[in-house]
């Protein structure tokens, strides 16, 4: 007899057949019909353009009506950035979550990885794209695919493992009275549980990707000129000719687009997503129109139950009969087998990486005491923004976050507002904002100070939303009835079931900073350079100059400061959230 699931985890597809009138069914399938050939033009218009013959020097237009058409491509580039983000987010998350031994290693170098600025990774990124491809435009399009997922997948891991780490206790035993099978735990426990906190964090990740498209669509490597069409190049040809009027068109588009992926896509998800609240008690939930008419489409509900159901039914029975069969045990020589086989693996990649160790440090070595000394003080002085910039978003973060999550009306009208504000690249705006302070006496430090701001402190607040719409409404009603004092709503209530939200917040707060460093320390504006004293000045300077030694220095040293804190911070953190924040019994 199959085990029945504790927390079902339906398809958004599942339950659709419901009909409410041939008129709702035909309009439904409309809808899905001419969306799906939207989806297959746009692909095919891309994949065009990704064989075509290879041109670094693409002549991008200013003219607004090239904006749909940029628009097309650089949705198509984010879409499958975040696909990429999501499959590796899931994969790592769940590593790191299983093993204590494993996220050891693999949660610092995480926090490496998502605080490395995207043109630390650009040069190798792009020159070996290029030489993979090196007839093709499809090189320059996967290296430009590949930066935007080094935008996109940190803080989707994060809140993955963050969620799997927080799952109470009583649901992992009811799962194991159950015999599920690991895969049966990850799609009916572990998936669902973290549902509310992916969808938020895909959000903030797909608008990572437009802030950092400029970067990912248009970028000089020493004597080299790469361009892709799109809004980010656009966006920054614009910028850089302090084209006012052209930079609006370009910001107008973007914004049309964020709200038709806000309508389309995102209010769905969180409409879907809140099925998945752990209580007791139903709650308010939202509502998407879009939602209702994939639910009523009969194109869905037949693909579903043709397709989709009798493969999910055989997938779970099957390795839940397995399961049970062969109660997780392995022949001997296949444990030997594989354990060999993991360690030869083990050897070669850590050969592997000894290997890039001493090339980089060789590389390093060319440089004398004084350029290290001059990255020390500019990895102090960035350090300081990082943590000033962290604190001042968190500030103000944090009670707006759990005013939009715990009111429903709010929530409603404010998350597309949030969502453009997080998603309209800082450095389109850059040159307003550099001026109006540079007006007003700030300078450049207080202008690089405000860059990292808008870079840092959209990752606490999304989290902090996911964080306020999944506490449980029987928790919210009890705090009503024993007449909590708002001190002590915050005290018992909120800040403990934010906390593991915010903890990951937080963390990717951080990485947002050091990564939006490299543009706010150092810009182009007409023609001139504007810079101030920093570490990320000194990636972005010997990103333009092709000096690679700085430039392996200057990342090496961001990631001891990383590792560090991790270490010393973030990792205890999560602990605490993981023992003394759980929702359990």
């Amino acid at each position: 007899m199959k085990p029945q699931p504790i927390l079902h985890y339906p398809s958004i597809l599942r339950g659709i057949s419901e009909r409410t009138g041939w008129k709702s069914s035909f309009a439904a399938d409309a809808s899905v019909f001419a969306g799906l050939l939207a989806i297959l033009y746009a692909l095919f218009a891309s994949g065009q353009i990704w064989f075509a013959p290879f041109t670094p020097v693409a002549n991008i237009s200013s003219s607004p009506r090239a904006l749909p058409l940029y628009a097309a491509y650089s949705l198509v580039r984010i879409a499958i950035a975040y696909i990429l983000a999501l499959l590796f987010a899931l994969g790592y998350g769940f590593a790191a979550a299983k093993s204590e031994r494993a996220a050891k290693i693999l949660l610092p170098l995480l926090d490496i990885l998502q605080s490395i600025p995207v043109l630390s990774f650009l040069p190798g990124v792009m020159l070996a794209m290029v030489a993979l491809f090196p007839g093709r435009q499809l090189g320059l399009e996967l290296g430009s695919v590949l930066l935007i997922f080094t935008g996109q997948a940190w803080n989707i891991a994060f809140s993955f493992y963050a969620s799997l780490k927080g799952i109470p206790r009583e649901l992992r035993e009811a799962a194991r009275l159950y015999r599920f099978s690991a895969w049966q735990q990850f799609t009916e426990l572990e998936l669902p549980f973290a549902a509310i906190g992916l969808v938020w964090n895909s959000m903030m990740s797909v608008a990572g990707g437009w802030f950092f498209l400029m970067a990912c669509e248009m970028f000089v490597l020493g004597a080299r000129d790469f361009r892709l069409p799109g809004l980010g190049s656009y966006l920054q040809v614009a910028a850089g000719a302090g084209d006012t009027r052209a930079i609006l068109w370009g910001i107008a588009a973007m914004i049309a687009v964020i709200v038709l992926l806000d309508q389309l896509v995102w209010r769905p998800a969180i409409a879907w997503s809140d099925k998945f609240k752990f209580e007791t008690v139903e709650g308010t939930a939202p509502h998407s129109f879009v939602l209702t008419l994939l639910r009523r489409s009969g194109i869905l509900a037949a693909f579903y139950r043709g397709a989709i159901y009798p493969l999910e039914e055989r997938v779970s029975r099957a390795l839940a009969l397995k399961k049970l069969d062969e109660r997780g045990q392995k022949p001997p020589s296949q444990n030997t087998v594989t354990r060999w086989l993991a360690r030869a693996f083990v050897a070669a990649a850590l050969a592997a990486m000894g290997w890039l160790a001493f090339r980089a440090l060789a590389t390093v070595a060319q440089l004398g005491g004084r350029e290290l000394t001059f990255l020390a003080r500019d990895a102090a002085l960035t350090f300081l923004r990082v943590n000033a910039a962290l604190l001042l978003g968190a500030l103000w973060a944090v009670p707006a976050g759990v005013w939009i999550g715990t009111t429903p009306l709010v929530a409603k009208l404010a998350q597309p507002l949030v969502q453009i504000a997080a998603s309209v690249p800082a450095t389109a705006l850059f040159p307003v904002l550099l001026l109006l302070l540079i007006h007003a006496g700030g300078g450049m430090g207080l202008a690089a100070m405000a860059l990292m701001l808008l870079g840092t402190q959209w990752y606490i607040l999304f989290n902090v939303i996911a964080g306020a719409m999944a506490i449980p409404t029987d928790l919210k009603e009890a705090s009503g009835i024993f007449r909590f004092t708002r001190w002590e709503r915050w005290r018992r209530l909120i800040l403990p079931a934010i906390f593991p939200y915010l903890v990951t917040g937080l963390v990717t707060a951080s990485g947002g900073a050091w990564n939006a460093s490299i543009v706010a320390e150092y810009f182009h504006f007409q023609g001139k350079t504007l810079s101030v004293r920093g570490l990320g000045a000194a990636i972005s300077s010997a990103t333009d100059s092709g000096n690679l030694p700085v430039l392996l220095a200057a990342t090496m040293v961001m990631s001891v400061i990383v590792v560090t804190m991790n270490r010393t911070l973030w990792q205890r953190l999560y602990r605490l959230a993981a023992t003394r924040f759980k929702l359990e019994t």
